[in-house]
């Protein structure tokens, strides 16, 4: 795919930006394996900027480079404003042509004579950048530059300049004063590492930034930590439940998010509700989240004292999540890192749905052992835009456990294993493997990922044994909650809205902190007592015949509604 200027794309692109417009069906991304690369090799293909007004950048730069063991020489100061935004004056002056003159001083550049298409970059030795807390984050809007043109496609793109620093920073090499609209992508839904595409392809610029130097600290260190033995946990997907807008295209990247990780035995907890996971909700074991949409960190991201397990990606989809990073409670990415998030991604301004990064297709490529900077890129795209990627781009979270071989003991690869049984063997195979393990590891995560496995198909009942079953197994009474709030849900489809209210109310008495189990009861009463009216008025107006009998009728559960909310 070739690196120029979207023109006739851009209908196709921006799906969302005109509503009615109805998203095309999703394509699944080509499968992809990370050729293994040692720490000293993405060592030596790594620069570490940071702003040499800023003694915290310049102590975290250190911190960084010692930590990933990435040579002296790759560490860049500028001498760069300290606010979020700069101009686009001040972006040229004091951090692109300083880093240009750089990358061709130190050797990591050659340059051809005359650009080409893809920029005037020959070879390179430099494929990650890493910008440390305290270099700016945006690019402002500017009226006038010279060699720009607004020609284009739609104008609410074309006439637009602003940009994420990163992003803009990721076309450094194509030398061009062409700063309005986006640029395409050739490493969106690459099936390679970044190391063996062409030198034009894109720098992979990402952020260590955060609210609080210590939160940058411990991006770093949890980062590192959690390679050496992989990230396991859950998949949270959130999605709004919508149909029949544009805007559904967004739902469309999230479900095809939790298939892929579903197929290759990452758990998955969907909600396709109208709104965020609310306030109570039991989000433990969270490896990575995926979902949309409020303007700022709700539910329990937003809860005092709520923390995401050592290592955790956070991605949640909003047209400013990331429009400041310096307050830990306003918008996403700030919190999702003060909440223990290792990277997220978000947007400094307004980007459009159909020109964000896809989710599943940073779900895939970290699930298949690339590292975060490849994966974040590999989902966008459009370069030259509005988001910035917060993390190590080094981070490979799954390296060592889901594109590993099951470490005997683990209850996440035990269920793992079990789903490779199940789809290469046959389900009852797959079951059997479950269920051995389960009881083997008296583990309520198998148990409870089991369930979940069945509910994905709607078989109600097998679920509901499972969910049992991993109630009785765990010990942490937030745990029985999460699984309560499954099996009611199951209940209630499969058994009457009734039988799940008393079903909730009986774990409500039995659980600690269960005002979610309660809500979510209420709920399900509301809308028995609602049905019931219903009922009574349609009987009311059609009286049936002394001799007729009502046909029965054949209730289809949702195919992919896994549980209701609550709130």
């Amino acid at each position: 795919m070739k690196f120029f200027l979207v023109l006739f794309l851009l209908p196709l692109a921006l799906v969302a930006v005109a509503q009615e417009q109805q998203p095309q069906p999703q394509q699944q991304l080509p499968a992809a394996k990370a050729t293994p690369r040692t720490e000293a090799e993405l060592a030596a293909q790594t620069v570490v900027v940071f702003n040499q007004n800023d003694i915290n950048s310049i102590a975290l730069a250190g911190f960084y480079a010692e930590a990933r063991k990435i040579p002296t020489l790759n560490l860049v100061g500028l001498k760069c404003p300290q606010s979020e935004e700069i101009s686009r004056q001040d972006y040229d002056q004091f951090i692109a042509e300083p880093l240009r003159k750089v990358f061709v001083e130190r050797g990591w550049w050659t340059l051809r004579e005359k650009p080409t298409e893809t920029g005037r970059v020959e070879k390179t030795g430099i494929r990650f950048v890493v910008l440390i807390r305290g270099v700016p984050l945006k690019i402002a809007q500017t009226r006038e530059y010279e060699g720009d043109s607004t020609a284009g496609d739609p104008p609410v793109v074309f006439t637009r300049n602003d940009a994420a620093v990163d992003s803009e920073l990721s076309t450094l090499g194509l030398y061009t004063r062409q700063i309005s609209g986006i640029q395409n992508n050739p490493f969106f839904a690459s099936t390679k590492i970044i190391g063996e595409t062409d030198p034009g392809f894109p720098l992979l610029v990402c952020r260590l930034d955060a609210a609080q130097i210590g939160t940058v600290r411990a991006m770093i260190s949890d980062s590192l930590a959690t390679e050496k033995e992989g990230l396991r946990g859950f998949v949270y997907v959130d999605t709004q439940g919508l149909k029949g807008s544009g805007l559904a295209l967004g739902d469309s990247w999230l479900l095809d998010a939790a298939r892929d990780a579903r197929e290759h035995g990452l758990p998955v907890i969907l909600d396709n509700g109208p709104v965020v996971f609310p306030t109570g909700y039991p989000m433990q074991h969270c490896a990575l989240y995926l979902g949309w949409y409020t303007d700022n960190a709700a539910g329990p991201f937003a809860e005092a004292g709520f923390k995401l397990p050592r290592g955790a990606v956070a991605y949640h989809i909003h047209s400013f999540s990331a429009l400041s990073l310096r307050d830990p409670q306003k918008y996403w990415c700030a919190p999702l890192l003060a909440d223990g998030a290792a990277a997220t991604l978000g947007n400094v301004y307004e980007p459009f749905l159909g020109l964000l990064p896809r989710p599943n297709v940073l779900e895939q490529r970290l699930r298949e052992g690339f590292t975060f900077g490849e994966a974040a890129y590999m989902s966008q795209p459009f370069l030259s835009w509005m988001t910035t990627f917060v993390g190590d781009p080094l981070y490979r979270p799954f390296m060592n456990s889901a594109a590993a071989a099951p470490k005997p003991g683990d209850e996440w690869d035990a269920y793992r294993e079990g789903v490779t049984i199940w789809l290469t063997k046959g389900r009852a195979a797959g079951e059997e493997a479950l269920k051995s393990s389960a009881a083997k590891l008296k583990s309520g995560i198998v148990y409870e990922c089991w369930g979940l496995l069945e509910l994905s198909g709607n078989d109600y009942g097998r679920a509901i044994t499972a969910f049992g079953e991993a109630r009785a197994a765990y010990q942490d009474s937030a745990d029985r909650v999460r699984v309560a709030l499954h099996e009611g849900s199951a209940i209630r489809v499969s058994k009457g809205a009734e039988a799940a209210v008393k079903f909730l109310g009986a774990q409500a008495a039995a659980n600690a902190n269960s005002t979610i189990l309660t809500k979510l009861a209420d709920s399900f009463a509301a809308e028995a007592k609602a049905a019931a009216k219903g009922a009574e008025k349609g009987a009311e107006k059609k009286p049936a015949k002394p001799e007729e009998k009502e046909a029965p009728v054949e209730k289809k559960p949702p195919v992919t509604k896994e549980k209701k909310k609550s709130g």
